[in-house]
């Protein structure tokens, strides 16, 4: 697992799913904490001012989940800020939805978004996305030193 172990934020407002994908993070020995924001903007709150209150994490995560269709601010809006932000573009980010649609995926993509997958319903499904993602973003790849 990535050496430095720094978090993992899952930007997802369903319990169920994050519940779901806390269940694949351990059963695929994911040693990095896993931090939850629920909505997009506790995500912005905590990238752009990371350390600012006791609960959160006080460096910046090794990569970013994020849901699209959330309440308030959505997934399109956090990742364009993100990619327009110099401390924060290069964190690799993850669309990890429910949407398939060509053109929410384009959307992303000329957004800056590292990687598009679309979130499956069935749990071993899920399982064999969440391997993927521990394997190649935490495993693998080189990923930048942001702190």
């Amino acid at each position: 697992m990535n050496s430095s172990l720094k978090p993992v934020l899952v930007v997802e407002d369903s319990t169920e799913d994050f519940t779901a994908l806390g269940r694949a993070f351990r059963k695929h020995a994911l040693q990095n904490p896993v931090f939850r924001c629920e909505d997009g903007d506790q995500a912005l709150n905590y990238l752009q001012g990371y350390g600012a209150l006791p609960n959160w994490p006080s460096t910046l995560p090794a990569i970013i989940l994020l849901d699209l269709n959330m309440p308030g601010t959505d997934g399109r809006t956090v990742l364009g800020t993100l990619k327009h932000d110099p401390k924060l573009n290069q964190i690799p980010v993850i669309i990890f939805t429910t949407s398939s649609n060509s053109k929410d995926i384009e959307e992303c993509y000329r957004l800056g978004a590292n990687s598009y997958m679309t979130k499956p319903v069935d749990y071993l499904a899920l399982e064999e996305k969440v391997r993927l993602i521990v394997r190649y973003w935490l495993d693998s790849n080189e990923l930048p030193n942001l702190n």
